[in-house]
């Protein structure tokens, strides 16, 4: 279970500090829609790496309370995925293949990690 939830910090912490960092670089890259100013792509990359940060502090502290565990990256997970599809079954996920093609693969990652993640529970 353990290398489920450090696959989950590595994920949102690197997509986390790209869409933090350098928020319209890194939509560009990813052939993503640039929204006129990089508040919304920095909230959300903010909010990865306190997701991310959360499980961490889980794995190193068990004894902490509040943190972030597999039951409660069940619903994150899929209710990303679910908006992520969404997004590709109105068209409205991205102007590029590219984009359309990362926006999959990452339905599809979160999807099995949150499979996983109840398998394991």
């Amino acid at each position: 279970m353990q290398q489920i939830l450090w696959a989950e910090i590595i994920i949102k912490g690197i997509a986390g500090l790209g869409l933090l960092i350098v928020p319209l670089a890194a939509l560009a890259i990813a052939g993503l829609a640039r929204p006129p100013t990089g508040l919304w792509p920095r909230l959300v990359g903010a909010l990865s790496l306190a997701i991310a940060a959360s499980i961490w502090i889980g794995l190193e502290y068990p004894a902490s309370r509040g943190s972030i565990g597999p039951a409660a990256l069940v619903p994150i997970n899929l209710l990303s995925a679910a908006v992520l599809v969404a997004a590709l079954v109105m068209g409205t996920a991205a102007p590029t293949q590219r984009g359309k093609v990362l926006i999959a693969a990452s339905a599809i990652l979160l999807t099995v990690l949150a499979f996983l993640e109840i398998a394991h529970a």
